[in-house]
């Protein structure tokens, strides 16, 4: 993943963007990166590696000598950025975010036509900023080549671009990620959590439609690309990896949540399942927000068993190694003997993808005492690993803990059953939990449906994108 902010204003505004960018560093771990515009100075550019240390404190020297009353800043999971390029537009720096799945097609193509080369980075990837810009200047102005790239690119691409004089933010052309502008009296800041710019006193004025493409001055936006008409925005912004004070779409994401949990409460009671239960909690810290929801609708007492240690190590997927990430998740795990102990335990975590984490929390709580581990998920059986954002980075999908304990109950034949496997009422479905119960021992298992996900969203089924689910693009 990875998110951006940026502002523009009769002021400086290096603090803002600052601030802003830190307000994303939910969205990434591997590099930081902020870039200024000034007529003194001319553009200024910093980036860091921040894969063990947090934006804010690898940038703090930043803000005393960056200066500019333009600013851009990113959270990359991938490519370093912002990159400062030189074209016929001009020079500019240029975010970007989301997931080129057609890149090596469109290099050698852009390769051929223009006779030209790209930087390559280690391993000899091409930075995706680099592959983008060179698709913008394939046309007339920057607007009209940010359109351009959005239509060659096969995935998801949302550009912010800051020249000396505007900003220009161009949002997927799904609308799988979201861009929102923020306005004062003094300018615009536009970012991808409002909850950003809110913060630093700026008021929500606009969420950019898909594909839509906006300039930003100091005296306010406009739109110079209109919206497109579908929209497949991303499920998982409101069940994991959005931030609870942000909205998407008009829907606040905790609110969301809340609801989600409410939903599988309810579809437990109708069915008589797992309600003679001590404590209801959350797999911290994404899942403690549907785990309240769940504990408001059934009346079970919410508890926190275990607490995360998160002073030295504040997200368990920092360490770009998995073996280590699951060994400082384990390590964060600090546990309250008194609501373990001899007790019936139902836990809400927001998605189930691997299953390695969770099989490790369910050891965990056994080992202090627990007499029983219920697990449900905030959202239905992961089958597909994501093609449009990477939530889900499998490069297979034996992977992904459904998909696999399919292939292990019926092998390759099973996959013309994925739907009847994610449908908690057919005897496929009764195996797969059954199945993954055992494997991992939990007491029980189940997941939201997907009817329930999509009513706790509240968007129409037809604009939100469920592909990791469905297999439906």
């Amino acid at each position: 993943m990875g998110g951006f902010c940026g502002a523009i204003s009769s002021r400086d505004v290096v603090l803002d963007v600052y601030f802003g960018t830190d307000y994303h560093s939910h969205l990434g771990t591997r590099r930081g990166g902020m870039a200024a515009w000034d007529p003194e100075k001319g553009f200024q550019r910093e980036i860091h590696n921040i894969e063990n240390a947090p934006f804010r404190t690898k940038f703090d020297n930043t803000v005393g000598e960056m200066t500019g009353k333009l600013c851009i800043g990113s959270i990359s999971d991938t490519d370093p950025q912002p990159l400062l390029v030189r074209s016929i537009h001009g020079t500019y720096a240029i975010c970007v975010v989301g997931v080129i799945k057609n890149e090596e097609q469109l290099i050698q193509r852009l390769m051929a036509d223009a006779d030209g080369h790209f930087e390559a980075m280690s391993g000899g990837r091409v930075n995706s900023n680099e592959l983008v810009a060179t698709l913008i200047s394939q046309q007339r102005t920057i607007p009209e080549g940010i359109r351009y790239a959005q239509e060659m690119v096969e995935g998801t691409v949302s550009v912010l671009i800051m020249t000396p004089h505007c900003l220009y933010a161009g949002r997927d052309k799904l609308g799988r990620l979201p861009i929102h502008v923020g306005q004062d009296e003094e300018g615009c800041c536009v970012a991808f959590e409002s909850f950003a710019y809110q913060k630093m006193g700026y008021r929500d004025a606009y969420e950019l439609g898909p594909g839509e493409v906006v300039k930003l001055t100091e005296t306010g936006w406009e739109t110079l690309m209109p919206p497109l008409e579908e929209m497949k925005v991303c499920a998982f912004l409101w069940t994991y990896y959005g931030y609870p004070n942000s909205n998407y779409e008009g829907i606040n994401v905790e609110v969301m949540r809340n609801r989600n949990g409410e939903l599988l409460a309810k579809t437990d009671r109708a069915n008589g399942v797992a309600q003679d239960i001590d404590y209801v909690s959350g797999v911290p810290d994404s899942g403690t927000p549907h785990a309240i929801g769940y504990s408001n609708e059934s009346g079970i007492p919410f508890a926190r068993p275990f607490i995360k240690y998160t002073p030295t190590w504040p997200r368990s997927f920092m360490p770009t190694n998995q073996k280590e990430r699951d060994r400082v998740a384990k390590m964060k795990q600090i546990p309250v003997h008194e609501l373990i102990d001899g007790k019936k335990l139902l836990f809400v975590d927001d998605s189930i993808v691997r299953g390695t984490q969770l099989r490790e929390t369910v050891e965990f709580l056994y080992a202090n005492g627990a007499k029983e581990v219920h697990i449900r998920s905030a959202c239905p059986p992961i089958m597909y690993g994501c093609k449009f954002l990477n939530f889900s980075t499998s490069r297979s999908p034996m992977e992904l803990l459904a998909r696999r304990t399919v292939y292990e109950l019926e092998g390759e034949a099973g996959d013309q059953y994925l739907e009847e496997y994610s449908d908690p009422n057919t005897e496929r479905g009764k195996k797969l939990r059954a199945a993954i119960c055992q494997k991992l021992h939990f007491t029980s298992l189940e997941y939201q449906s997907l009817d329930n996900l999509i009513e706790a969203i509240g968007l129409d089924p037809c604009k939100v994108c469920t592909y990791c689910w469905n297999g439906k693009e």
